[in-house]
């Protein structure tokens, strides 16, 4: 099939009113149609769009809807991500590597990451892997309180990391967000997970809650220490921290539960590439310490 579009329609906007956004965007359009060897007709029709609107799209010039934009990706036969520029779909290497691991199992996608990690020089020291001890969960999970037990049971040094992120910033963590932003929070939640990594070969760390939420800053603590989700259900969480005399989470929303119940599950699945789980929920600290020390000296083989 010829590329030759049958009728050249221009665009409808003068050219001082391009958005680089747009214009990137009508770009790779103009990229896919051409791989796939269709016309812009083509594409408008399977599109169920006019060809003046694709036109405008392609000489981005065109505002459109998301709905057009996934009417046009199914028609190019492609993703809506590879449409809006994903990094995997920048480079043939890129589409491939996503192609070989798009249908593979949670466990097979792990494994892989842990290969690439050590291929790539990522990886930490096995042995001090082991021995640096990081609590992940939410807020009220037990990460402070079991964390420091934890640590002198071991006989290791316990890290709250939020305490060395304010230390850096010389400010509070709500400070931080309020005065510079999400970004700034995580460059120096970086910062202080690579000096407990540097500094420490044996330790235990409570982590923040929302240090999943950056796959940079989870991937380097998935890759030098080992994992420990301290789970517990939503009304355990809110409950502890409500005795503890914080409510700054959900100081804002008037349906606390709710909010917190959607955190919870949307950082499950990250919380859940931890090496071990203890549950908490139902348990006295004593208990949650007992299965905790149980579970970690197993990891060790120290002995219980």
């Amino acid at each position: 099939m010829s590329l030759q579009d049958s009728t050249v329609i221009e665009p409808s906007e003068p050219e001082t009113r391009r958005n680089p956004f747009l214009e990137a965007l009508g770009e790779r359009v103009r990229t896919l149609r051409s791989r796939k060897g269709m016309t812009r007709r083509a594409v408008a029709v399977a599109a169920d769009v006019s060809e003046r609107h694709l036109a405008n799209l392609e000489y981005g010039t065109g505002n459109v809807s998301v709905l057009v934009l996934l009417q046009v990706a199914q028609a190019l036969q492609c993703s809506l991500a590879e449409l809006l520029g994903d990094v995997t779909t920048t480079s043939p290497e890129w589409l491939l590597i996503r192609e070989l691991l798009s249908k593979r199992s949670e466990a097979d996608l792990r494994r892989a990451r842990v290969q690439l990690s050590d291929m790539f020089g990522e990886g930490g020291n096995a042995q001090e892997r082991k021995n640096r001890i990081a609590l992940i969960g939410l807020r009220g999970a037990g990460k402070t309180s079991l964390g420091q037990r934890l640590a002198d049971d071991l006989g290791f040094p316990f890290i709250e990391l939020s305490r060395d992120i304010e230390q850096f910033a010389g400010c509070q963590i709500s400070e931080i967000h309020n005065l510079y932003g999400a970004n700034a929070y995580r460059r120096y939640e970086r910062r202080a997970l690579e000096e407990a990594i540097q500094i420490y070969p044996e330790v235990v760390i409570a982590t923040p809650g929302g240090l999943v939420s950056d796959s940079g800053n989870f991937n380097l603590l998935l890759s030098h220490c080992t994992t420990v989700w301290l789970q517990a259900d939503a009304a355990d969480h809110m409950g502890r921290v409500a005795a503890q005399g914080d409510m700054r989470p959900m100081a804002a929303s008037r349906e606390a539960m709710e909010d917190l119940k959607r955190i919870l599950e949307g950082r499950s699945a990250f919380y859940s590439k931890a090496d071990m789980t203890i549950n908490t929920s139902g348990r006295t600290e004593d208990q949650a310490f007992a299965a905790l020390r149980t579970s970690v000296r197993q990891h060790l083989t120290l002995g219980v």
